[in-house]
């Protein structure tokens, strides 16, 4: 729930953290609890090439959103924190970060806002934490992954998750979990393969099930530009005026529906970002960074602006997407 004016300023909806008490991950973390060595970030034996302080510490995100010109960082959770096994480990796990993240950003003076998490897999905990969550001040929505199992969106628990977000009026971030696979072992191709293609897997899903039409409240965003999708929304649309199977459940077609949906800006180029304006429209939108990960954008407000929309419709779609007010000017001393 955000009820406080959103500050001045661009607004980053794709940036990270967790409290250090929450290192050690949720049951069924895929890649074994974080830890810190030397003031270094690691995810089980991996470097993760941060440091540890970055992700930790509130402090920290503020002090690089002063650098970057930023007004207003929203964090969520690293995705290999999501709670993909449900039990009351996992649960524990959720509210506890909800409850952290809440005290996080009722201190930041409205220079943060937070996206939760919820118990994957058990529809009653993740409505009830998805209510609670909606009642924390300063907490603007839901941060999920694209995938859970064999389901995506169109499929539980995803699906209950947008179903329950669009009742209750909260923002959804779709962000992937770079899932391992053998032909990406090398040259950090989960990553930079494997996390577009999650993400275009959903954004397909979504359109191509028609859950996009039956959730018109749902503001869903996917990071990363929406990964591949860009690149194959027209081979979408050209399947669905083909192909009965493609269109049997979505009643318009995958270019159309995609306006529906916003976008952030972490695509790492120019033309890349150019086609995502042109393809989503200019209130679709979202600056975004990935603080404070190694494939995080250098300069994420300077590049939204100026390869982007501009300054004025980032801020209008922040707000939109959000449910953040906009910021009044302050009273004259004469009025």
């Amino acid at each position: 729930m955000i009820t406080t004016p959103i500050a001045d300023g661009v607004v980053d909806v794709h940036a990270h953290w967790l409290p250090r008490e929450l290192f050690d991950l949720p049951p069924g973390a895929p890649y074994g609890p974080m830890h810190d060595r030397g003031g270094e970030l690691y995810l089980g034996e991996l470097p993760l090439s941060i440091a540890t302080d970055a992700m930790s510490d509130p402090a920290a995100a503020v002090l690089d959103m002063d650098r970057a010109g930023i007004g207003v960082r929203v964090l969520s959770a690293p995705p290999f924190a999501f709670p993909l096994v449900p039990g009351p480990a996992a649960a524990h796990y959720a509210e506890a970060f909800n409850a952290a993240l809440g005290e996080v950003v009722a201190n930041s003076g409205g220079r943060l806002v937070g996206l939760g998490m919820v118990t994957l897999g058990d529809a009653g905990e993740a409505t009830r934490q998805l209510e609670t969550m909606a009642a924390i001040e300063g907490i603007g929505g839901v941060a999920i992954p694209p995938l859970v199992g064999n389901g995506s969106l169109d499929s539980d628990p995803l699906r209950h998750v947008l179903a329950e977000a669009a009742r209750l009026g909260l923002a959804v971030l779709v962000h992937p979990m770079q899932l391992a696979r053998p032909e990406w072992s090398n040259y950090y191709l989960a990553n930079l393969i494997g996390n577009p293609v999650e993400s275009a897997t959903a954004i397909a899903t979504l359109l191509l099930s028609g859950l996009v039409d039956e959730l018109p409240g749902l503001r869903i965003c996917f990071v990363h530009g929406g990964g591949c999708a860009p690149g194959l929304v027209g081979r979408w649309s050209h399947a669905w005026s083909a192909r009965a199977d493609v269109s049997s459940r979505a009643p318009r077609r995958p270019d159309e529906a995609f306006r529906d949906v916003y976008f952030d800006t972490v695509t790492h180029g120019q033309a890349q970002l150019a086609l995502l304006t042109q393809l989503a429209g200019a209130d679709k939108i979202l600056c975004g960074s990935d603080y404070p990960f190694d494939m995080a954008e250098s300069d994420p407000a300077r590049f939204a602006v100026e390869h982007g929309p501009g300054a004025d419709a980032l801020h209008r779609a922040a707000q939109t997407y959000l449910a953040m007010r906009a910021r009044r000017p302050a009273a004259s001393a004469a009025s």
